[in-house]
């Protein structure tokens, strides 16, 4: 686990990749704006899963973008997350700081948390209590290079037994994604 110089637990995990991510987000023009496909795809997440909300997210140094967003209430063009969520709804960007998609991104492997509170680490992030996350399940999309892009991800507000096919779920539907990606990089939509 990573301290800070006063022995309190970071939540945000520190992420030595995020430049060379950067850099391989703008090498794909991904990461910038919202992609109708990845749209597509995260409501199939929602389906398959039967989560409320879900998602396609490239992190940078600073912000996690969604380019790909499912909500109960359609998909929204909003910016922030958090000044969304005082109104209610999601939006297309939210902080690296908040959610579990960093340490997905950062540990290089998918995360089940069926109750994000049976967590220390994960139970103080402010997506619990600005937003009401009790539940979340994501994987990472890790490219050709190499370089952890972001992630797919689900949340709900109410827990989930996710379970092992949840796990094997939310990892087939991110290489299913990252084949899509390098079809698009290779110019084979």
């Amino acid at each position: 686990m990573t301290y800070d110089p006063t022995g309190h637990l970071l939540l945000t995990p520190i992420d030595k990749e995020a430049p060379a991510r950067v850099q391989r987000l703008r090498e794909l023009g991904l990461g910038e704006r919202p992609d109708p496909a990845f749209d597509d795809f995260a409501h199939r997440l929602a389906e398959v899963t039967g989560a409320p909300f879900s998602m396609v997210n490239f992190i940078d140094e600073n912000r996690q973008f969604f380019a790909g967003l499912h909500t109960p209430e359609g998909t929204h063009s909003g910016s922030d997350l958090g000044a969304a969520a005082a109104g209610g709804g999601v939006g297309r960007f939210m902080a690296r700081d908040h959610g579990y998609c960093p340490h997905v991104v950062v540990r290089r492997k998918a995360l089940v948390l069926e109750d994000v509170c049976d967590y220390p680490r994960f139970a103080g992030n402010p997506v619990v209590d600005e937003i009401g996350i009790r539940s979340y399940m994501g994987a990472p999309l890790i490219d050709r290079t190499g370089v952890a892009l972001g992630t797919i991800c689900v949340v709900d507000t109410d827990v989930r037994p996710w379970g092992r096919a949840g796990l094997e779920t939310i990892k087939t539907m991110a290489a299913e994604l990252m084949e899509q990606i390098h079809r698009r990089e290779d110019g084979r939509f």
